[in-house]
């Protein structure tokens, strides 16, 4: 039984992060789906959303150094770098947060 609770919360919270996903892409401009697909996800975040080089798709693959791609996502929606430390570590939290607040996409 608490292995049954254990998986819906984390598929609770699987759906929340998904959903998260689709809502920033839509408000940066880009096709929601694009948000769910893995690594394709990356690419788009990279060369159209924080609109950093090629190489940055690096950078986001790489563990721990990735904070640098979340931090330019904050950026971009008008928050401090230091808030894409939250993302990393607390994406089931800040993601929704950036999704469904008045947070405003700059290109």
């Amino acid at each position: 039984m608490q292995q049954l609770i254990q998986s819906l919360i984390q598929l609770a919270i699987l759906v929340l992060i998904l959903i998260s996903l689709w809502k920033i892409f839509v408000k940066a401009g880009q096709p929601g789906w694009a948000g769910i697909i893995p690594i394709y996800n990356l690419v788009i975040l990279v060369l159209n959303i924080i609109k950093k080089p090629a190489i940055w798709i690096l950078i986001g693959l790489i563990p721990i150094v990735n904070i640098l791609v979340f931090m330019e996502l904050a950026k971009k929606f008008g928050k401090p770098g230091w808030h894409g430390v939250l993302i990393f570590l607390f994406s089931f939290i800040y993601l929704p947060y950036l999704a469904f607040s008045d947070a405003k996409y700059t290109a």
